[in-house]
């Protein structure tokens, strides 16, 4: 049975007239007739009850007409759906999502991707470090990943969306809770609260800054993610150097200040190199605009700042170079 024979059909039934239905198909009368015949030898039923005056349908002809409607629907709902995905219009998107990022980015990622592709599905798996999600991405996982750059491996490009600098966690009741501003020179004899990972991106940029200002800050204690370590520096155990994003947790028992002379850390979009996916591409290329520099989280009063403006700006240059790879750790 061809489509194009339910077609037919269901035209004729619609109006049980063979030439309105010839001209709403844009066909002639008697190719009409011809295919209707065929398809009534093919099913070996009479479809139609033809008299002088009238067409009506028989009770196979009423039977069919149902079905022919729902077939022809999903039909057209398919081709649709499928237009949709090329187009990268339509699918599911995994994507997966390092700590801090998923309470200071996943906000906007999910709402400008539900306002501009409504009909793509995000499956967010959270808190993942970035070799974790290389691997995912390698392993077909995961679709797109949103890290702290450097990426592991050749086959993963990732495009910057963010640059953010690093900001002090304290205790409310810390010392230096009360500075608006603190120079990393005052934490050199601070007990420090870091991850425990050896691939965390925000230990590395908390290191940096660190050695920077003449020392290597003192582990006091490790936390195997952002809730832990935030409650340790809320008890008192130590300090903690984190991404200015932190700002969007909730921060009970704690203070966040900025520092004079701290480093930054990036937030990029990785995916597989050579991904040929439109659906993924299109949701890439949304959320890389919803970080644009004009839209830009404004996790830190510094950043509007002449100079905090052109860090900003300097490091974002990267991102229209997507495609940045690395084999380090992150």
């Amino acid at each position: 049975m061809e489509l194009r024979h339910l077609r037919y059909f269901a035209a004729v039934a619609d109006t049980c007239h063979f030439g309105q239905a010839a001209e709403s198909l844009h066909v002639a009368q008697p190719a009409l007739s011809y295919a209707i015949r065929q398809l009534e030898a093919e099913l070996d039923v009479t479809l139609f009850t033809r008299t002088t005056r009238q067409v009506s349908l028989t009770p196979a002809g009423q039977y069919l007409r149902v079905q022919a409607e729902r077939i022809l629907a999903g039909v057209d709902e398919a081709v649709d759906g499928v237009r949709r995905i090329a187009a990268g219009r339509s699918g599911v998107v995994r994507v997966g999502i390092t700590g801090i990022a998923a309470f200071s980015h996943l906000p906007r990622i999910a709402r400008v991707v539900k306002r501009e592709l409504p009909d793509v599905d995000l499956r967010i798996q959270s808190d993942m470090l970035t070799p974790g999600q290389c691997d995912a991405l390698r392993a077909g996982v995961l679709d797109l990943g949103v890290l702290r750059p450097p990426a592991i491996g050749e086959d993963i490009e990732t495009r910057v969306i963010d640059v953010e600098p690093m900001v002090l966690a304290v205790s409310v009741d810390h010392r230096l809770a009360v500075e608006p501003v603190v120079s990393v020179a005052d934490l050199r004899n601070e007990p420090f609260v870091l991850y425990d990972s050896r691939d965390s991106a925000v230990n590395d940029a908390a290191m940096r800054t660190c050695r920077a200002a003449g020392f290597v800050p003192h582990r006091a204690h490790q936390a195997p993610g952002t809730a832990v370590l935030l409650a340790l520096v809320a008890a008192g155990l130590g300090v903690s150097l984190l991404p200015a994003s932190v700002r969007s947790l909730p921060l009970d028992g704690l203070v966040v200040r900025d520092l004079a002379d701290a480093d930054t850390v990036e937030v990029a979009l990785a995916r597989r190199s050579g991904s040929d996916d439109p659906v993924v591409a299109a949701v890439a290329d949304v959320i890389a605009a919803a970080f644009a520099p004009d839209d830009a989280i404004d996790t830190d009063p510094a950043l509007v700042t002449a100079a905090g403006g052109d860090r900003v700006a300097d490091h974002r240059s990267l991102s229209a170079r997507t495609g940045a790879r690395s084999g380090e750790k992150s």
